[in-house]
């Protein structure tokens, strides 16, 4: 007898629909498994044996083909043990169901019968929705990420038992309530806030211009001056996710299996921090199943990259097409998968080998060869896609013993939220929100200056050797900044204080 059901394949985000098909008939015992399965996919008849036998039911002593249709397209992961196991169950008849078709299956089969989470519910079940399906089945852990998507039912089980019950009397079930998105946006918290960094207010009112147009950061300056702490609040000013960027965010963690399982749902703005003895592909993603790495990891977020010299500087260099495109590319000898990688950059790094050049409190002791060897290892364009350079020095003790407490992330975020509105009408329905996406169309036609303007930016291009790029970011800056005023027109104070934040060019290069 020959049995169908319904599941999906991931490729990267997006899903695609996989018919798991499975023919019990004449011949020597066996169970072949076709349609460029990986190993996990292959080593799956061994569970679901195992599953179907002590849930009580008889694995069948014939010959079994299992056929993953469309058979051109690579199946990976563990996520096709259930539909596997009710198919063998309904070709043998030991149960009925009439609307079988009707269902969309996931889930992974440990030995005993239990149904174990898997890693891509969300993009699965958005896949279903997308071609018609109006019910699912999926591992009961995996519920609360399955519950946020309106238009279709989910039923949850923890065991193979339950399914098959399930199916034989479907309408003694209800399907699980949907869970309220924006409650779990107003529990949404962050552990950081400004309020609690003591000095550095030219580095913080740095971070508000960069939260408020979306630029990329450098920081640089000795050990100790708080730069890891000033790139962890920065989350803390960033205007609140919306439900699309929410659910695109969950996306791509599902996929990683990174969820909590909990909540379902990721509302915080992410924030990764590699460390700079990672690997390449931990930074951009890979591996034989192509997952996710680091830069996907942080979109809608932020990427920070503390000590950046310290990385090789090839692996530096990766991060030049996602910054300019916004996506990653994993090319792999059977799959190409692209992820979205829409990050603000933040990075830290000492000014010299020491980390003591240009401090006002601690003397260098690098010579200046050592100095240029140290700063070579980052390129001139990879610092044309950074908008602010700010140098962040030691706070003094004054300030370290100051009982007064800072501006609040709260106040700064309204600030932040103000000229991100500004900017969400000036870019309306052109799929840019901010004024670091801007083309060079939209820069010549929002970024128009003074004489005044363009005399100080002229000399600051000639003094600083700065490039047609640098030349740009300064003036989305100076944007941002004017909007930080209240959006009127860039003015020279919003120029010079823009190049302010380009002053290492000349070091760098």
């Amino acid at each position: 007898m020959l049995a169908k059901i319904n599941s999906f394949g991931l490729d990267g985000i997006k899903g695609y629909g996989v018919t798991v098909e499975i023919d019990i008939g004449m011949g020597l015992p066996s169970v072949d498994v076709v349609g460029l399965p990986d190993a996990a996919v292959k080593e799956s008849k061994e569970r679901v044996r195992s599953a179907i036998r002590n849930s009580g039911y008889i694995f069948s002593p014939k010959k079994i083909t299992i056929n993953l249709s469309p058979a051109d397209t690579k199946k990976t992961g563990a996520m096709y043990d259930l539909p596997i196991a009710l198919g063998m169950l309904y070709a043998t008849e030991q149960f009925a169901c009439a609307n079988l078709n009707e269902y969309g299956i996931l889930g992974e089969l440990s030995l005993d019968g239990k149904i174990k989470p898997i890693r891509g519910i969300l993009p699965s079940i958005i896949t279903a929705l997308d071609l018609g399906f109006k019910k699912i089945i999926i591992p009961k852990a995996n519920v609360n990420e399955a519950s946020y998507i309106d238009g279709i039912d989910v039923y949850a089980f923890d065991t193979l038992r339950e399914v098959v019950s399930f199916l034989g009397c479907p309408e003694l079930y209800e399907p699980y309530p949907k869970l309220n998105i924006n409650e779990v946006r107003e529990e949404s918290k962050y552990s950081e806030d400004f309020s609690l960094v003591k000095g550095q207010y030219v580095a913080k009112r740095a971070m508000e211009i960069a939260a408020a147009g979306g630029h990329n950061i450098l920081m640089i300056g000795p050990p100790g001056g708080g730069k890891t702490m000033l790139a962890r609040c920065l989350p803390t000013i960033l205007p609140d996710m919306t439900v699309a960027e929410a659910l695109e965010t969950t996306k791509i963690h599902s996929v990683a299996g990174l969820i909590d399982e909990t909540k379902g749902i990721i509302f915080n703005r992410p924030f990764r921090a590699p460390h700079h003895t990672g690997s390449k592909i931990a930074l951009t993603g890979g591996g034989a199943s192509a997952r996710p790495g680091e830069i996907s990891l942080a979109h809608n977020g932020v990427l920070f990259m503390d000590e950046l010299l310290e990385y090789p500087r090839d692996t530096l260099e990766i991060l030049r097409q996602p910054l300019e495109d916004n996506v990653v590319t994993i090319a792999r000898a059977q799959r190409t998968v692209e992820y979205p990688a829409n990050f603000m950059l933040v990075a830290s790094m000492n000014p010299c080998p020491c980390g003591n050049f240009g401090s006002k409190t601690h003397e260098c002791t690098c010579t200046p060869a050592q100095i240029n060897k140290y700063m070579s290892k980052l390129s001139g364009p990879l610092m044309d896609r950074i908008d602010i350079h700010i140098e962040v020095d030691n706070v003094t003790y004054s300030d370290l013993s100051s009982k007064e407490s800072g501006e609040s992330s709260a106040e700064i975020k309204k600030r932040v939220d103000y000229a991100r509105h500004i900017q969400l009408k000036r870019f309306e329905n052109s799929g840019i929100y901010s004024n670091a996406r801007m083309n060079n169309q939209m820069v010549a036609e929002f970024c128009k200056i003074d004489s005044e303007s363009e005399r100080l930016l002229k000399m600051s291009f000639e003094k600083l050797g700065l490039s047609a790029r640098a030349y740009n970011r300064i003036l989305k800056v100076a944007r941002t900044i004017a909007d930080l005023d209240g959006g009127g027109d860039i003015s020279a104070r919003h120029i010079t204080e823009a190049i302010g934040y380009r002053s290492l060019d000349r070091r760098i290069r």
